[in-house]
């Protein structure tokens, strides 16, 4: 039986396709070569904690609120959280957005309260009574406090100003940035932040006084 022999242009056009092959391989290859050495590596997949939803300032954590992810090492903060179970409980010392990593410097020491958590240092958290329609006050609003004492010269005086909503109390129960209602109820009472003296002057004036609750407008935007 007489084999075919292939014609010299044909051998020619399979060795032209094999060093073809052989260029391209090299060219991929190089390419991915640079490409790896332009980025440096990440590391190995990390456990860390997340979370789940816009988190407020003095939320106490719970399962709910939280995401377990993993993330390349060379991305993880510093003092990232690796699990959900350690923080629940634990009480938020600055807001976290949706999807933000966890570390331990957003939360507020064990055994610190929900309130106690946003107070800072010099500063009071003060109880006072709104009488507010609800929805009328956020947690971060800030308002005024006036005092109208009765007696022979009944007058109304400015105690204190300028002082942040913190908290929104209701019936003894938190509702402002505790993961529930961050608006005022009828008869609910404000958490406001103050310095010791419109401390002092705040529980004197709520003792011999009828407080009313002024609310102040945004501060206006710095304009270039």
């Amino acid at each position: 039986m007489l084999r075919r022999r292939w014609p010299l242009a044909s051998k020619v056009l399979v060795a032209f396709a094999t060093v073809l092959g052989a260029f391209a391989f090299l060219m991929v290859r190089g390419y991915q070569d640079r490409v790896e050495a332009s980025h440096p590596a990440v590391g190995p997949p990390v456990a860390t904690v997340t979370a789940a939803t816009d988190l407020a300032r003095g939320t106490i954590l719970a399962d709910d609120m939280l995401r377990s992810s993993d993330v390349p090492r060379e991305f993880v903060p510093p003092g990232a959280v690796a699990d959900a179970g350690s923080v629940v409980g634990r009480v938020l010392a600055s807001d976290v957005d949706a999807g933000e990593i966890l570390t331990r410097s957003r939360l507020a020491g064990s055994g610190v309260g929900p309130v106690a958590a946003l107070v800072p240092d010099g500063l009071r958290a003060v109880v006072v009574g709104s009488g507010l329609p609800p929805g009328t006050l956020h947690a971060g609003d800030r308002v005024e406090v006036y005092a109208t004492y009765g007696g022979g010269r009944p007058h109304t005086e400015l105690v204190a100003s300028d002082l942040e909503v913190v908290r929104i109390l209701n019936d003894g129960m938190a509702s402002g940035g505790i993961g529930g209602s961050t608006t005022a109820d009828p008869g609910a009472a404000l958490v406001l932040l103050a310095d010791p003296d419109a401390a002092a002057r705040l529980a004197y004036a709520r003792a011999f006084a009828q407080l009313q609750i002024a609310i102040l407008g945004p501060e206006p935007t710095a304009t270039t």
